[in-house]
């Protein structure tokens, strides 16, 4: 019974954030963030991240992708089948109502208000967005501050930022080459800070009860 209330709410929480998106999948991923990450608390903000990231490489709407992934998170293959559902549907129906009050009447000058006051909100969604992000990527999800800051992760945003808007490479080499990069900084990091431990000289501790020397100190 919990399951099954806990695929129902699944359910209802992917319609309300289908049904009342605008501005394509980059902004659902700020209502998933909000509803799962910090009010449901049934994922941490890493994991809806590198799950953004697996939406963004995989084929398809990332909006649909990310439920989907979402969903496997939450309930394993039912909640991915739960989740796709709650966002495929309300989005059916509202593009096929929408499409036909276009064709008839889009010559309005009312309708094409309305869509203009909505872009704005549609940019500060998508902002919002990349703003919490790049947050997360830059400070791992820490405190802001220097002593925080990921260094190689800035310096691969700041080339990959470079060559998506001037040099209009591929999204998913791009993606695939960050990866490669950051993977071998890495392993290279891991080395290095492994050998400086291997190497380290012992030191000599002082203690009340009397003076110890090496690493193991204080042990009886």
């Amino acid at each position: 019974m919990r399951w099954q209330k806990k695929l129902w709410k699944l359910l209802l929480s992917t319609l309300y954030i289908s049904a009342f998106t605008f501005g394509g999948g980059f902004v659902i991923i700020t209502f998933m963030k909000r509803k799962f990450v910090d009010e449901l608390h049934w994922i941490n903000e890493e994991e809806m991240l590198d799950m953004t990231v697996l939406a963004q490489s995989s084929t398809g709407a990332i909006a649909i992708n990310s439920a989907t992934f979402v969903g496997i998170r939450i309930a394993g293959i039912p909640g991915a089948l739960v989740a796709t559902f709650g966002c495929i549907l309300p989005s059916c129906f509202i593009v096929s109502l929408l499409s036909y009050i276009y064709r008839r009447y889009k010559n309005l000058s009312t309708l094409q208000n309305v869509l203009s006051c909505l872009r704005p909100a549609v940019v500060a969604l998508i902002a919002s967005a990349g703003f919490t992000i790049l947050q997360l990527v830059a400070f791992g999800g820490s405190e802001m501050g220097i002593d925080n800051l990921n260094l190689p992760a800035i310096v691969l945003f700041a080339v990959a930022l470079v060559i998506l808007r001037w040099k209009k490479w591929n999204p998913i080499v791009v993606m695939l080459l960050c990866g490669v990069v950051y993977l071998t900084v890495c392993l290279l990091s891991d080395v290095i800070r492994g050998d400086s431990m291997k190497w380290k000289k012992p030191v000599s501790v002082d203690v009340d009860m009397g003076e110890y020397h090496g690493i193991n100190a204080g042990e009886n």
